[in-house]
């Protein structure tokens, strides 16, 4: 159940990613990890010349409010620290204007609705 949860989750990066590229983003990283948290995108949007940091979440059911209801202040405090790990981690970048989006997937097949600034590191 592990394995095919993982494959899931991957298959649902790879579209996000694909969707986003679509739009005109640029992808940088995915599946940065921290102690304490993960970016699963990191993409560049040129338009806006920003950095955007995105959470990937899959629910089977758009019950309980799906996906995007799932990144809670918690999970968003956690993003918000590993993006602050990664611009320090990179430093060309530290000054660029950063947003964080989610892109929830529900149903099978699964569809994806891209939230852009879904929260902002001030409000956690």
């Amino acid at each position: 159940m592990a394995a095919e949860q993982h494959q899931r989750g991957a298959a649902v990066e790879a579209a996000a990613r694909v969707l986003l590229e679509q739009a005109g983003l640029r992808w940088r990283a995915g599946n940065v990890r921290f102690r304490g948290g993960e970016l699963d995108l990191v993409m560049h949007d040129p338009t806006a010349a920003s950095l955007v940091f995105v959470e990937v979440r899959y629910r089977r059911s758009a019950l309980f409010g799906g996906g995007a209801a799932s990144v809670d202040l918690g999970k968003r405090r956690k993003l918000v620290r590993a993006a602050q790990l990664y611009l320090s981690q990179h430093p060309s970048l530290a000054n660029s204007p950063c947003r964080f989006d989610v892109v929830e997937a529900s149903g099978e097949p699964p569809r994806l609705n891209w939230i852009r600034d879904a929260f902002r590191a001030d409000d956690c």
